[in-house]
């Protein structure tokens, strides 16, 4: 007890529940809620607004813009099919305005359902005091269970002129439409930004330390992607060193290390990745391990290297979607609370899809991953094509669809694709992949025609490389 706090004080501010989450995003009120309905007494520690990155500046705002960005990109392909339409511009005030009721609906939804489970929601910045204790302010609290679910903030690089800059927590706050942009990174974040932007009419230009755009993906993705990117009007410099950002009279210039230098735009937007939101939670006092760079190390049951002190989604660096921290905060409930004691996710064959124009839908193993694995031989399936939705546009994306095939059996151990709808199509498709499918299942399976998806159940010939590639 502080020497400083009055005994009767201090016993009003310690106060015991089953569980804690620290940070009331998508893992911490997945693990609260479900702690909660197992009539466990939960607390949610947030210093911002429910729901985390995903509702309030990633995936749920990010999406509304994609949609905008299709329509104005389907209005301008319209005269190609008789259809009168033209594009008057981009109301942005009307689109950022309806974007932030609707998720102003979701977190009324949030509030509302956690009052009603009875869950304490408690609003501040939490620090360790020790293994079973965070304070919030000069309140302690108490658990014999407490999760780290803090997730992730936008790395800004530590160069010259970085304030210039703005990242993609900041992009959401924008009350007007940005004219001429470079975006910095070729990852998730930095694809997606670039493709609404431009398709709402913007001139963007994307530069980034690595060779190609979306390098972890298979290189049919990035190849196909970086296409696509060029057909839009994007203009890729890759690779490209960021130096230093300038202010000068035409606008902000994006200065290279080895000299080049873009200039005349009015934003740029840093998307260089995200480090874990861990650097205030005082881990040293409850003996929690942290790696450099704020990542908690976690084991398969997410426990970390303090017994009762566990960590889900971002803050743990393993696939940091939102579905992931949900279901590992689900089964991390389950295993405390429900006499589950093996429940725990399976982090192998995560599906993830890229809202590029069009997306990217991914699950299991690239080619490179599935031939240095040593699990026999690798067959490769593969096509690339413009879909019928664009039959009367001269200038349509390319869809492009890769099946990695393992053994004798030929075993689907990867699925790859880019194009209209394969963000919808993958979700089954990762069913039938984590179940164990071979080729044979697909070839077996009826297609459905004429759609794009029907090319993953009719591929015929392995994808044979040439001599040149």
């Amino acid at each position: 007890m502080p020497e400083s706090m009055p005994e009767s004080e201090a016993a009003q501010t310690s106060e015991p529940f089953d569980l804690i989450a620290i940070g009331g995003g998508s893992g911490g009120l997945a693990v609260a809620e479900r702690a909660a309905a197992l009539g466990k007494r939960v607390a949610i520690i947030e210093s911002g607004k429910l729901g985390g990155t995903c509702v309030n500046l990633g995936c749920v705002p990010k999406k509304v813009m994609w949609y905008a960005a299709n329509l104005a990109t389907a209005v301008h392909g319209a005269p190609d099919f008789g259809v009168k339409a033209e594009l008057h511009g981009i109301d942005w005030q009307q689109l950022t305005t309806g974007r932030d009721r609707y998720i102003a609906g979701i977190l009324d939804y949030w509030n509302g359902y956690v009052e009603t489970l009875g869950m304490t929601r408690i609003a501040g910045t939490a620090r360790f005091v020790d293994r079973q204790t965070v304070a919030v302010g000069d309140r302690h609290f108490s658990a014999p269970h407490i999760v780290i679910a803090t997730g992730g903030q936008p790395i800004v690089p530590p160069v010259p002129g970085a304030e210039l800059g703005i990242t993609s927590d900041d992009f959401f706050a924008l009350t007007e439409q940005p004219q001429r942009v470079c975006v910095v990174g070729g990852g998730y974040i930095g694809v997606e930004l670039a493709g609404v932007l431009r398709a709402l009419g913007s001139a963007v230009t994307v530069v980034a330390l690595e060779n190609k755009v979306l390098e972890t993906f298979d290189p049919l993705i990035s190849a196909t992607v970086a296409h696509n990117m060029e057909l839009e009007g994007i203009r890729l410099h890759l690779p490209f060193a960021v130096g230093a950002l300038e202010r000068r009279d035409d606008g902000l210039a994006v200065l290279a290390k080895d000299g080049t230098a873009l200039t005349g735009f009015d934003t740029v937007l840093w998307a260089v990745g995200r480090r874990a939101n861990t650097r205030d939670l005082n881990l040293a006092a409850a003996a929690v391990d942290v790696l450099p760079n704020g990542i908690i190390p976690t084991d398969a049951f997410q426990n970390t290297s303090t017994a009762g002190v566990y960590a889900i989604g971002d803050c743990t660096g393993r696939a940091p979607l939102t579905p992931v921290a949900i279901a590992a905060g689900r089964r991390l409930a389950d295993r405390l609370f429900n006499n589950m004691p093996e429940r725990r996710l399976d982090y192998e064959n995560i599906p993830t899809v890229v809202f590029a124009h069009p997306p990217v839908g991914s699950v299991g193993m690239t080619e490179a991953a599935a031939r240095a694995s040593g699990s026999g031989p690798v067959t490769i399936y593969q096509t690339e094509f413009k879909p019928m939705r664009y039959a009367l546009n001269d200038h349509g994306p390319r869809t492009a669809m890769k099946l990695v095939c393992i053994g004798s059996e030929e075993r689907v151990v990867g699925i790859h694709m880019v194009g209209d709808g394969v963000d919808e199509m993958l979700q089954g498709f990762a069913v039938a992949l984590k179940m164990g499918a071979s080729k044979a299942d697909f070839d077996n399976t009826v297609a459905i025609h004429p759609v794009s998806a029907e090319e993953l159940v009719t591929l015929k010939e392995p994808y044979e490389l040439d001599a040149d590639d």
